[in-house]
């Protein structure tokens, strides 16, 4: 098999049809407003719209004067057919519990629990911060808010305490619903300290609903209430309430670099339809499907993907608590497994985690029930797509590499794999964008770059699916997105056209080296590391350097039976520049055990630069876990040592 050519084993592997994608592309660019007018009437609306698009640049408002609400279109639209006793969600938590849950019963819940909300004085608009782990009464915190026109505010559980307090001050949230711990790698997260520690700090919080999951030991304060308290004595049914289309469905805080998290807020109506039309395209979800993504809710990929897509088309779906690796290095096979999913849509860093341990292990376990396979949430090397396509799907399964951002709500880039028909994978490509989005490559004056030259996205046209501002930072919203390329949005990000028109993603802008007046992405280096056979993750960074601008800092994570040589340093200096040339040798190389990431799975390269550069380390509120960051300082330390500060590895 030639996984570098187009063409994939014996059965050519089906994907989007060159055909059915290039009549639906065209009908959207012809007529962008018949296209989505068309794709919107896949929802259950209250009133249809009277306008399909005001744009007034760079604002959107989609579906205008359209009445709908989010809750009935994941779950009173199901209760009222045949789909009303099918699963709806299959949980697994980490500590062995699991559940199955009717859309039925999750209606009810959710029912209840709107009313629980009510009861508390929530009304339309106000906002609900969620802080839950990843447990079934998520989904019902979130569509209970949605049932009533709240706006909810779901804070990944993974933050502190006064990550948690800067995001409900942002949003004025009047109530918090979490729970008294979560399981994360067999240890409980103390959720309920956490809050009571950001309350301190959040005047405007008037109630914290508490959920009991893991049964540690908690205070209950005056504002404190328990779940199933909340939800005693209340009635049965809610009435849910029709919002505008452009009502906010919620806030999702982003975290960049430098500065305080930016408030992304997302309306009801055309993030809805982008959801329900990009999951039909990419996923193709059949009747039967059990799909398993792996995100967790506190991220956009969880928002769009784990709750509102999946439940819009009726499907089952297995959400799980805990950590891939934890308490063996199998988990999400062993999820796999046991429920018959037969789509898998995961991180590349947890496939370059599974990698590093072997074929052995996925290959002890019956994964035949896969039919598709996909990625989010970085660009994913070549070697690891073949892995995930070989030793995953075993040759027979499609892979979707998805792009897209908190910002754009859903799928932007991706191989159709819904639309029938076949075109050729190419490992690491997202291919193209999906129907009804416009993107180019530019240079940095936005002209279009030819084919094959390294650019910076930007998408041309409004999309259901965008943002519709930043929380209360409307000038914010301008300036980050809109300015760079006038009525063009720009989302940060390095890319380029090939030839044959498949769009490869390079990593953030902001992630690109200038060394010695050439441009390197990050991700670019990165694959040619892990394409190594001895490297199972890379992470590359830059530092200051006075003669070539920056200098090329690389750290390594070793796949399991290689050692850290001289010789096994040259050898990747050797292949480096064999791989992208001689301008892209490292200065320095650094072996470590694992790599500062985020709960979401992503390298925090602002940790290793500043680590690099002798910097303070600033926040690390959202690391996954601190001790990786003082192994990473401890490897740099002691090498630093041995060969003297200004001695190229």
């Amino acid at each position: 098999m030639d996984l570098g050519s187009t063409q994939y084993g014996e059965k050519q592997v089906i994907l989007d049809p060159t055909m059915a994608v290039r009549i639906l592309a065209k009908k959207a660019m012809e007529d962008p407003l018949a296209f989505w007018s068309e794709q919107a009437k896949g929802l259950e609306w209250s009133k249809q719209w009277d306008r399909v698009l005001d744009w007034d640049p760079p604002f959107a408002k989609w579906f205008c004067g359209g009445l709908l609400n989010a809750s009935v279109n994941c779950l009173d639209r199901h209760v009222s057919s045949e789909t009303k006793n099918k699963v709806a969600l299959i949980w697994e938590g980490e500590n062995g519990d699991s559940r199955t849950i009717s859309y039925l019963q999750l209606y009810r819940q959710v029912n209840r629990f709107a009313n629980a909300l009510k009861r508390l004085g929530v009304k339309k608009g106000d906002r609900v911060t969620i802080y839950m782990p990843m447990v079934p009464e998520l989904h019902v915190a979130m569509l209970s808010c949605a049932r009533i026109g709240a706006i909810h505010s779901v804070v990944f559980s993974g933050f502190s305490s006064s990550a948690l307090a800067d995001r409900i001050n942002d949003a004025n949230s009047r109530v918090i619903v979490t729970a008294d711990g979560g399981y994360r790698k067999g240890k409980i997260v103390e959720l309920k300290g956490l809050t009571d520690e950001a309350v301190r700090s959040t005047p405007s919080v008037e109630h914290v609903v508490v959920l009991r999951r893991a049964g540690n030991n908690i205070k209950m304060g005056p504002k404190d209430i328990w779940w199933h308290e909340a939800t005693e004595n209340v009635q049965n049914g809610c009435e849910p309430v029709p919002v505008e289309s452009t009502h906010p469905l919620f806030i999702l805080y982003t975290s960049g670099t430098t500065g305080k998290p930016k408030g992304v807020v997302h309306g009801t109506g055309g993030y809805l339809t982008f959801l329900h039309s990009t999951a039909k395209w990419v996923f193709g979800f059949k009747r039967d499907d059990i799909f398993f993504c792996t995100a967790d809710v506190g991220w956009v990929t969880g928002h769009s993907y784990v709750v509102y897509a999946p439940l819009i088309h009726g499907v089952t779906e297995i959400i799980y608590e805990g950590a891939p690796d934890y308490p063996k290095p199998d988990r999400y096979w062993a999820i796999v497994q046991k429920h018959g999913a037969t789509i898998l849509y995961t991180t590349p860093t947890a496939l370059r985690m599974y990698m590093k341990w072997g074929d052995s292990i996925p290959n002890s376990f019956d994964l035949s029930s896969l039919r598709l396979l996909g990625t989010v949430g970085e660009p994913i090397n070549p070697e690891v797509w073949k892995w995930y396509f070989t030793t995953i799907g075993k040759g027979n399964c499609p892979v979707v590499d998805t792009w897209w951002q908190t910002e754009t709500g859903g799928i932007m880039l991706s191989a159709c794999a819904g639309l029938g028909g076949c075109i050729p994978m190419k490992p690491g490509s997202a291919t193209f964008p999906v129907p009804g989005i416009d993107v180019a490559v530019v240079d940095e004056d936005g002209k279009e770059v030819t084919a094959g030259t390294k650019g910076l996205l930007v998408v041309r046209k409004p999309w259901p699916g965008m943002l519709l501002t930043l929380w209360n930072d409307d000038d914010k919203y301008s300036k980050t997105y809109w300015t760079k390329f006038e009525g063009q949005y720009y989302p940060g990000d390095y890319a380029l056209i090939d030839s044959e028109g498949y769009i490869w993603l390079l990593g953030r802008a902001d992630d690109v080296l200038k060394v010695a007046g050439h441009r390197l992405g990050t991700m670019e280096l990165e694959s040619a590391f892990v394409s190594y056979p001895a490297i199972a993750e890379a992470a590359v960074t830059g530092k200051p350097d006075p003669t070539k601008g920056e200098s090329i800092i690389a750290f390594l994570v070793l796949k399991s039976g290689f050692a850290q040589s001289d010789q096994l340093n040259q050898e990747l200096v050797d292949h480096i520049k064999r791989s992208v040339g001689p301008i892209a040798t490292p200065q320095e190389i650094y072996f470590v055990n694992r790599l500062p990431k985020t709960r979401s799975g992503k390298i925090m390269r602002r940790l290793l630069r500043s680590i690099a550069s002798g910097q303070p380390i600033g926040d690390i509120s959202t690391l996954e876990d601190g001790a990786a960051v003082d192994e990473v300082k401890q490897a740099y330390d002691e090498l630093k040592k041995t060969i003297g500060r200004d001695q190229t590895t």
